[in-house]
């Protein structure tokens, strides 16, 4: 086997070790402080099941009070990406999504969610938003069948909470995916 640069050893290659302990000499290692991680009794344990199993039966409970109807079909431009700006929000809000300016801080997946279950699940994403005041959040309803993608704009626009949505661009799902807007008290909205 020939000499090649990547296999010679150079000078410099073996001060290497002896450079890299110069250059951390005065460093000393962290020592272990040997706290051990907290552990909650099992009273405790069930009084965080019972507060997590309130804070679940209130999200449904909000999520049953919402009833999207399939009967209402919106008009939305087949040749233009999808989008929708509530009459009394701002338009340029809606460019914003477009341009990827607000990230989602929620993300609903709802690949191979039947309509009935994604209808109750968005009802509860737009309410835990509102409840943690999270201004947008990112439905994905995939390609497939095309049933989710037709339906959850419909859905979407008749929510008194949805300020607008646009195509998600590609970094948050593209065509495959809605950013959506979601209406905040004023002294509560992030951005």
């Amino acid at each position: 086997m020939k000499n090649t640069p990547h296999h010679r050893k150079t000078q410099t290659d073996n001060d290497e070790p002896d450079l890299f302990k110069n250059e951390f000499k005065d460093v000393a290692p962290i020592k272990q402080d040997k706290i051990p991680p907290q552990r909650f009794s099992s009273k405790q344990n069930s009084g965080l099941r019972a507060k997590n199993n309130k804070e679940l039966a209130e999200i449904k409970q909000a999520a049953a009070t919402f009833e999207f109807s399939d009967g209402f079909e919106g008009h939305f431009d087949i040749d233009q990406p999808l989008k929708y700006v509530k009459p009394e929000t701002d338009s340029h809000e809606v460019k914003r999504l477009r341009r990827g300016d607000y990230p989602p801080d929620f993300i609903l997946d709802l690949h191979g969610v039947k309509k009935e279950e994604a209808k109750h699940e968005i009802a509860a994403l737009i309410h835990a938003a509102q409840k943690q005041h999270v201004y947008c959040v990112s439905i994905m309803h995939g390609k497939g069948t095309y049933a989710l993608k037709k339906s959850i704009p419909n859905w979407l626009v008749q929510h008194p909470a949805v300020l607008g949505f646009h195509q998600a661009p590609k970094e948050w799902g593209g065509q495959a995916a809605l950013l959506v807007l979601i209406d905040l008290p004023l002294h509560h909205a992030k951005y």
